[in-house]
C-alpha cells in the first residue's frame, strides 16, 4: 500500500511545481523574446537499506522551447529583433555574459546601450557607447551607425557592432535571472550568420491556449493523485478491520 502512497504523494507535489511553471509561462506570454520552459515527469526508485521496491515521481526541467516568436514593428530606432536563431549578449552584474532575445534597448545617462533592465549590451569590443544627439541606425548584421544632428545624410559614423552569437541550444541553460548562458558559463564567439531586424521586437513564443490547456490538465492530474491517496487510506483502513476480525 505504501508504494501507492509514495507515487501519488510525490506525483501531487511535482504537479504543483509544473503548475508553477505553466503559470510562469502564461505570465510571460507578452514578455519580449521570452522562451517557454519545458518540464516532464520521470520515475525514480527509492534507494534504501532493503530492496528498491518503491518509486517516486520527480519533475525535471528538460529545457526551453527555442521556437522563434513573431516579429512586431515598434518604430523605435533602438529596438532590434533577431531573425531566426541567435542571441544578443549582455553583461551581467557579476561581469559574466548573459544571452537574451529581448531586443528592447535604451541608452543610460552616459549613452551606454543597455537593456530595459539596465544590463549593458555587449559589442564585439565590449560595451557600446553612443554619442548624444545623433540618429541611430542598426543594420542587419548588427552594425550600429549614427548621423550627428544637423549633418548631411551621408555623414555616417560607425559606432560599433552588436555581438551576435548562436551557441548550440543543447549547451544552453536558463539562469535564475531569466537570461540564458552556456552550461560551463564560458564566453561565446560571434556568429556572422545571425541577423537582426531593426525597429522591431520579437514576441514571446508562449501559446496562451496551450498554457491554459496544460494548467487544466495538471489540475485534473492533481485531483487524481489526491484520490489515489484517499483510496490507499481507505484500503489500509479496511485491511486493518479485516485483520482485527481474524
Amino acid at each position: 500500500m505504501d508504494r501507492l502512497v509514495y507515487t501519488a504523494m510525490t506525483g501531487a507535489s511535482h504537479i504543483l511545481e509544473q503548475q508553477a511553471t505553466a503559470s510562469n509561462n502564461l505570465a510571460n506570454a507578452s514578455t519580449t523574446g521570452f522562451r517557454a520552459q519545458l518540464d516532464s515527469f520521470r520515475a525514480v526508485p527509492v534507494i534504501g537499506g532493503e530492496l528498491p521496491t518503491r518509486t517516486f515521481v520527480v519533475d525535471s526541467t528538460v529545457g526551453a522551447n527555442f521556437t522563434p516568436g513573431g516579429l512586431q514593428p515598434t518604430g523605435n530606432q533602438l529596438d532590434v529583433a533577431l531573425q531566426g536563431k541567435g542571441w544578443l549578449v549582455v553583461q551581467k552584474a557579476d561581469g559574466t555574459e548573459g544571452l537574451t532575445r529581448n531586443g528592447s534597448l535604451k541608452l543610460d545617462e552616459n549613452g551606454v546601450l543597455q537593456t530595459q533592465s539596465g544590463l549593458s549590451v555587449l559589442g564585439e569590443s565590449g560595451t557600446i557607447t553612443l554619442p548624444p544627439g545623433t540618429s541611430i541606425t542598426i543594420g542587419k548584421d548588427g552594425t550600429i551607425s549614427s548621423i550627428p544632428s544637423g549633418s548631411a545624410p551621408n555623414a555616417i559614423q560607425i559606432v560599433g557592432r552588436l555581438k551576435l552569437v548562436n551557441p548550440p541550444e543543447s549547451n544552453l541553460v536558463r539562469g535564475d535571472d531569466g537570461l540564458f548562458k552556456t552550461k560551463d558559463a564560458s564566453t561565446t564567439d560571434t556568429d556572422e550568420t545571425v541577423s537582426v531586424a531593426s525597429n522591431m521586437l520579437e514576441t514571446s513564443n508562449v501559446s496562451v491556449v496551450d498554457s491554459m490547456v496544460t494548467m487544466i490538465n495538471l489540475g485534473r492530474q492533481f485531483e487524481m493523485q489526491m484520490k489515489l491517496i484517499t483510496d490507499a487510506e481507505n484500503n489500509a483502513t479496511k485491511a486493518t478491520q479485516i485483520l482485527a476480525l481474524a
